[in-house]
């Protein structure tokens, strides 16, 4: 999995896409207004920003403008969603395919980087993702653990205490974890979001 001076995200943002499209599946019609973590989207919106951000993702591995491609996705019905993400999972897959596309740099929302390092960001990302839809749902599946490790290791590097957070950056301050947190409620917290109270 390690390449020339780089862990290969590629087989990561496989199993993070195959764990996010699973949980998708298990979304009910009547859970769409529920609240999530990331507390600008209930799991609508939420599913929409995967959807949506999944396609920029793609479009960035093609070699397209991914920032002139909104991370939102339109007029998807409510019991389509799946369908969706399973959509443009295997564009985005197929556009990060070749060893070539892990270092070409590449335009992304936080600036020109390598390929590896930019699907890194997008590990990151949809692994945020899915435990913030996880915790929305109740936790229907049990998450794989060592894709939060990943995600929680690049937050650290990218996210340091030392770089402030501002109004561009799209996590919150960093809280403290609880004691005794799995890799998920540690990667939740250094990206400043907590659990759903569930009293």
């Amino acid at each position: 999995m390690t390449t020339t001076g780089f862990t290969d995200p590629r087989p990561l943002y496989t199993r993070a896409t195959e764990q996010a499209a699973s949980l998708i599946k298990t979304v009910r019609p009547e859970q769409l207004a529920a609240p999530t973590p990331c507390t600008e989207f209930d799991v609508r919106g939420l599913l929409s920003h995967v959807v949506g951000g999944t396609r920029r993702i793609a479009v960035v591995g093609e070699g397209g403008d991914g920032l002139a491609v909104e991370p939102v996705a339109e007029g998807v019905a409510d019991d389509g969603w799946a369908a969706a993400y399973d959509e443009v999972r295997v564009r985005a897959l197929k556009a990060w395919a070749s060893d070539e596309r892990m270092t070409s740099r590449v335009r992304v929302p936080w600036g020109e980087v390598p390929g590896h390092a930019a699907l890194s960001g997008y590990v990151m990302e949809i692994v945020t993702h899915t435990w913030d839809l996880a915790e929305a749902l109740g936790h229907p599946h049990e998450l794989d653990a060592e894709l939060a490790e990943f995600a929680l290791a690049n937050a650290q590097r990218v996210l340091p205490d030392s770089r402030p957070r501002d109004a561009r950056t799209p996590f919150d301050d960093r809280r403290e974890a609880p004691e005794g947190a799995d890799a998920y409620g540690r990667l939740a917290a250094w990206l400043g979001r907590e659990p759903l109270s569930r009293a």
